[in-house]
């Protein structure tokens, strides 16, 4: 059996603000804006080449076991790009406050592109929701 990850929740205030964000400065294809039931929408993007998207969730249930995450709670899902100095580019080209290119060192963090797998930046959404970028060796569908 196989257990693909395929939507992740992102708490966020002010949704259309949220999907302003994803859409327009990170780049994500708006897959659904629709209210599903009355008082509950929900906007789906998804990253260019990815199987896993992010839903922005108003008025949802929470599902029974779980806890409600408070906007900005979520912190560190990575996204890969093939390219990390050109992504860092094409984001701040488009407005979004991104931290310098690190690598993991023998000091701890330090600047500049490491390795193979070992380049990383980090930005956050307008709900303090945060985000990491690696650096990866080729497209996933060559991985």
């Amino acid at each position: 059996m196989e257990w693909t990850l395929e939507v992740i929740p992102v708490p966020v205030t002010d949704m259309d603000r949220a999907k302003e964000f994803y859409a327009d400065k990170i780049g994500f294809k708006v897959d659904l804006d629709d209210e599903v039931a009355p008082g509950v929408r929900i906007i789906q993007l998804t990253p260019p080449g990815s199987r896993c998207s992010v839903a922005l969730l108003k008025g949802m249930p929470t599902a029974p076991g779980t806890k409600t995450m408070e906007p900005g709670t979520l912190q560190g899902p990575q996204l890969c790009v093939t390219d990390i100095e050109a992504a860092r580019r094409e984001l701040a080209d488009r407005g979004v406050d991104v931290s310098p290119i690190r690598h993991i060192g023998a000091l701890g963090w330090e600047d500049g592109k490491g390795d193979t797998w070992n380049s990383f930046m980090s930005f956050e959404d307008p709900d303090g929701n945060g985000w990491v970028v690696q650096e990866a060796p080729s497209a996933l569908s060559e991985r």
